[in-house]
């Protein structure tokens, strides 16, 4: 049985307002009160947090792609690696996460669904969530590859995504893809029939391309600005598509390596809060520091804040979410409501689970993330569970 567990500090409560010396009490896994006023009686048995000056308690951070972290990757297949991922990101203040592929060999990518899968029916509450699967590849253009392995790049096909889903036993969630390739539109279509996010990603599609992409059932963009058509003044591309069409959800790598903080300032002022979700795009080196790496099978180098193939090309990041939160906050001066809506409220909204995840409401998983002033995670509950908490600190 857990512990009752009251948390006393500055708050943004369900409606994204900022309270100061809140009161919000875990009961069991769940939020049972969050207010300004303390719901408890001397007598009761419950232990109580009184956060130092500056901190902010917010809702958990929903990481809808990452590849991996502190030496794992899901592309490994493995239930360790796997574990190694849930347990390392709520020190980063992630507490739920959807696991992300990348294009490799096919029997590569179902042996991965198969073993997520088989990961999510494990419960626990003592580390990230997953909540499903964000497959990105192989369904994409070879002209945007990035760092994915062009030799395993394949058209859009129905009939193997029916194939991957049944591997993953329908936990796939999130599918990128390039409309633009044959195939496209069709599969875009299927994956909107049947409740999957349809993402526009490593896509070579004109800016009209886009726009049939989203009558099609396109409503999520993969990391903006990378792995796509940029901005032209005679075609704004995906990347000016993203920008403009309000359908659109789109993801953002706030490392100030993807995209500029000029970018990233310019591209918030047109998807605002309510349509960017930040995310790491993390592979298996974050967190260990400079070194040799893999990637799909490729050689990676992590030098200071960046991941590169041999060639040069960018090969995802090492961004942990607490510095993804402290840079867009410095490069575009948005609130503390902003930043729940785009690392927590605008993903389980897409994700279909606002009514248990997203926000400090009554009755919704205890999910719960502690931020110094310096942008340092303190604390990190995972469904009512402290999974970590800051060495050194004394609450």
């Amino acid at each position: 049985m857990k512990p009752n567990i009251l948390l006393v500090g500055n708050l943004i409560n369900e409606k994204g307002q900022l309270v100061d010396n809140g009161y919000l009490w875990i009961k069991e896994d769940k939020i049972h009160h969050v207010d300004t006023t303390n719901p408890l009686s001397k007598d009761e048995d419950v232990i109580r947090y009184n956060l130092p000056k500056g901190c902010i308690i917010l809702p958990g951070m929903i990481d809808i792609h990452i590849h991996g972290a502190a030496g794992a990757d899901f592309m490994d297949g493995t239930q360790e690696a796997l574990e190694i991922i849930a347990k390392h990101l709520p020190a980063e203040g992630t507490t739920s996460f959807l696991a992300t592929t990348m294009t490799e060999e096919t029997s590569v990518v179902h042996t991965a669904l198969n073993t997520a899968a088989k990961f999510k029916k494990r419960s626990r509450s003592s580390a990230a969530e997953m909540l499903g699967i964000h497959l990105e590849g192989p369904f994409i253009s070879p002209k945007r590859a990035g760092a994915q392995p062009p030799s395993f790049i394949l058209e859009p096909d129905i009939n193997l995504f029916k194939e991957f889903q049944k591997s993953a036993d329908n936990q796939i969630k999130l599918v990128t893809l390039a409309p633009e390739m044959e195939g496209g539109l069709e599969l875009t279509e299927y994956l909107s029939s049947q409740d999957v996010i349809a993402s526009i990603g490593h896509s070579d599609s004109s800016f009209v391309e886009v726009k049939v992409g989203i009558d099609s059932g396109i409503s999520h963009v993969t990391h903006l600005f990378n792995g796509m058509r940029g901005m032209h003044h005679r075609d704004p591309g995906v990347a000016g598509a993203a920008l403009l069409q309000k359908e659109l959800k789109v993801e953002m790598i706030v490392d100030g390596v993807h995209a500029s903080p000029e970018m990233i300032n310019l591209a918030y002022h047109s998807t605002g809060s309510e349509r960017t979700i930040l995310i790491t795009d993390s592979m298996r080196a974050k967190g260990l520091g400079e070194g040799t790496y893999t990637l799909g099978g490729q050689q990676v180098t992590v030098s200071g804040d960046e991941a590169r193939l041999t060639d040069g090309t960018l090969a995802g990041s090492i961004l942990p979410m607490n510095i993804a939160v402290k840079n867009m906050m410095n490069y575009t001066q948005c609130s503390w409501s902003d930043i729940v809506k785009m690392t927590s409220e605008n993903a389980a909204k897409e994700l279909q689970i606002f009514e248990r995840k997203g926000s400090l409401s009554v009755g919704k998983d205890a999910d719960i993330t502690v931020l110094t002033e310096e942008y340092d995670v303190l604390m990190t509950f995972c469904r009512g569970e402290l999974v970590y908490h800051r060495k050194g600190e004394r609450v």
